[in-house]
């Protein structure tokens, strides 16, 4: 039931270097649970036990973090091929830590924890190559977290949008680029309102700094968003 999704699953980061038919084993092995969600469908809810980690085969959710005054804080934007819940997955929780909210219609497969780093009855040989792969995972969403601190910590929204921007830079490796978040989207992962992000952007093109379409984005001056990011 899993081989329409074959091509991708390979491609995810948790089965790197498994070849198909290894991988189809494997599958068989875990035995993920296939759910499918309407647009703002809540995935998984803060506070309610964990249904284990998601892979995303169609569609897109955002992870999302109510602020103790009742705002909706978005973490994090998650598409087709991505990973969720790896984090609670292996630490001593057995509940959600944050909102999980369908942004179209989407196709989860979810994976028991206990499945990827128990014994594998079948004893499939990418099975290790799976565990391997699950801790460099943890490790790379740990440092990403990490870095969202960091744009929570900064207390111009000029300096926020610099770090993000060079952020997005360093990724991509150039200075034009797209980014996956709409405006509103980008506002509520800086912790910022989207007319306060919005004027500083409008700002921000004005001194020549960056230029942008909706989610495109050009970096003019580098230096000058370096120096922004230094002082904030």
């Amino acid at each position: 039931m899993y081989n329409k999704w074959i091509d991708l699953l390979v491609k995810v980061p948790l089965f790197k270097t498994i070849e198909k038919e290894e991988l189809s084993k494997i599958l068989m092995c875990l035995r993920p649970k296939k759910i499918t969600y309407k647009k703002k469908d809540l995935v998984a809810i803060s506070g309610e036990k964990f249904t284990g980690i998601g892979i995303i085969v169609e569609g897109e959710v955002i992870i999302t973090k109510e602020t103790p005054s009742g705002n909706r804080v978005m973490m994090q934007k998650f598409k087709k091929g991505d990973l969720f819940g790896e984090m609670i997955a292996f630490s001593s929780k057995d509940k959600w830590i944050n909102t999980v909210v369908a942004d179209k219609e989407a196709t989860i497969l979810f994976l028991e924890p206990y499945k990827i780093i128990g014994n594998c009855p079948k004893m499939c040989i990418g099975h290790k190559i799976l565990i391997q792969n699950m801790l460099k995972i943890i490790s790379k969403k740990a440092l990403m977290l990490n870095k969202k601190i960091d744009y929570l910590s900064i207390k111009s929204i000029k300096g926020k949008i610099s770090a993000y921007l060079l952020e997005q830079s360093k990724i991509f490796n150039r200075d034009t680029f797209t980014i996956s978040l709409k405006r509103s989207e980008l506002a509520e992962f800086l912790s910022v309102s989207r007319p306060s992000l919005s004027r500083e952007l409008i700002n921000m093109k004005e001194d020549k700094l960056i230029d942008f379409y909706k989610a495109s984005f050009k970096i003019l001056d580098k230096n000058s968003l370096k120096n922004i990011y230094d002082e904030s």
